[in-house]
């Protein structure tokens, strides 16, 4: 993953979750967060396709279960990495 698109999505899950940035990780997801939940989760991903002017489908979103996971499919939607 790209490391500016790892702590841009670093920086809005931090502001979406109300916790410090420094404390989310790659591996950072709901299981290892408390204030990570459903709706969180939407927020998030709204936030992200806000901020990087993209549309992620259904199947997209069921698959960006960590904060790595999200920036790996930012890349990949931006054509950064190759599906």
């Amino acid at each position: 993953m790209n490391p500016d698109t790892f702590h841009q999505i670093r920086e809005i899950a931090a502001d979406i979750l109300s916790i410090d940035a420094e404390n989310l990780t790659a591996d950072s997801a709901p299981e290892t967060l408390d204030a990570w939940d459903s709706v969180q989760h939407l927020n998030l991903i709204l936030a992200v396709e806000q901020r990087f002017d993209l549309e992620f489908d259904p199947e997209e979103i069921d698959m960006m279960k960590t904060i790595g996971a999200i920036a790996c499919m930012v890349d990949r939607k931006q054509g950064r990495v190759s599906a």
